[in-house]
């Protein structure tokens, strides 16, 4: 997407006042979080070794940053996309029983990005996962896992509030649960994020559910990597997926903000079929999946929750610049001061 100036725009707090209240977000937010689904925090690691099948391949075509290591005759490491399969390895090492679950600061580079309001080479996101019974591997779970972080979310909102009253909070009371084929059949004429953008206006919160497999039209709404979230299996609304996104409606930008994509994990029988579709069935023979195949790991939930995107959203800031320190073109950086948009 291009850059978008909002037209008068204006700071609803200061830089140094921005700083005090990002904090006191990410303090708040991660409490909730951990009291909602029953989360302890872990160490993360910021790169794992290549070739392991454990790094994140986001949409299967954004190369990892990559560098050899001397001391291990060479071998090659990668920073982290994303902890999905790692922290479920977590949950199994650590035996951590159906219900309960780990959480984790994690921080990655990502080259590949376009650089705009939302974007940035540096991403900064809370990991979780939970380990759920065979049972809870279902839509109902997943939506009731949404409703619980959508809680922890509100409730971050009205903190913001209470220390900073001009800072009026925009959510409603509920998400709205709506399937990719839904929005499909609503909007036959639109592209995804066109649908996304009028579902998003009209609620102010949704999760869209089934991101990955192809739709009625034979395409899929987003992609999605065939090896940790479940997309092909059926639910009970008759749709596939038991995954998601959770996406706001941003009155700053006037578009669908998307903070959080989630959902329940592959079983080896989804994971098997879904690597199967994407063809790279070359995969069963790494590290991660031997373990899953093997029934050697727990089944699970999880996902990540932007560190950056939920203080932006909530301090109502109009880039992503405002609330973290990254790199950005000169350009940008000069069009967004021209317009009060100080990025650090």
């Amino acid at each position: 997407m291009a850059l978008i100036i909002p037209k008068k725009y204006k700071q609803k707090l200061l830089p140094e006042t921005t700083e005090v209240a990002i904090k006191l977000i990410k303090d708040c937010f991660q409490k909730q979080l951990a009291r909602e689904l029953n989360l302890r925090r872990v160490t993360a690691p910021l790169f794992v070794l290549a070739g392991t099948g454990i790094n994140d391949d986001l949409n299967g075509v954004e190369p990892p940053v990559a560098f050899n290591i001397a001391s291990m005759g060479g071998h090659r490491a990668e920073v982290v996309h994303s902890l999905a399969k790692w922290k479920r390895m977590k949950l199994g090492a650590y035996d951590i029983a159906p219900g309960y679950g780990l959480y984790t600061d994690m921080n990655a580079i990502r080259t590949s990005e376009e650089l705009d309001n939302l974007h940035s080479l540096y991403v900064d996101q809370w990991d979780w996962e939970q380990t759920i019974s065979k049972e809870n591997r279902s839509l109902e779970y997943l939506k009731q896992t949404v409703c619980k972080i959508f809680r922890a979310v509100r409730e971050t909102e009205w903190m913001i509030y209470e220390k900073f009253p001009h800072i009026t909070p925009r959510l409603p009371e509920s998400i709205t649960f709506l399937h990719s084929e839904e929005l499909l059949q609503m909007y036959p004429t639109l592209t995804p994020r066109e649908r996304e953008a009028r579902a998003a206006r009209q609620y102010g919160a949704i999760f869209i559910i089934g991101i990955g497999a192809k739709l009625s039209n034979g395409e899929k709404h987003d992609g999605r990597a065939p090896d940790y979230d479940d997309w092909i299996s059926e639910n009970s609304d008759g749709y596939q997926g038991l995954n998601g996104d959770i996406i706001f409606w941003d009155s700053v930008l006037e578009m669908p903000f998307e903070l959080s994509s989630m959902g329940v994990r592959v079983s080896a029988e989804s994971l098997v079929k879904q690597l199967e579709m994407c063809r790279c069935t070359e995969r069963v023979s790494l590290a991660f999946h031997k373990s899953l195949l093997a029934g050697e790991l727990p089944y699970s939930i999880g996902g990540g929750i932007g560190q950056s995107r939920l203080c932006m959203f909530l301090l109502q800031k109009a880039h992503i610049g405002e609330v973290q320190a990254s790199i950005w073109p000169e350009e940008q950086i000069a069009t967004c001061a021209r317009h009060g948009i100080q990025l650090m």
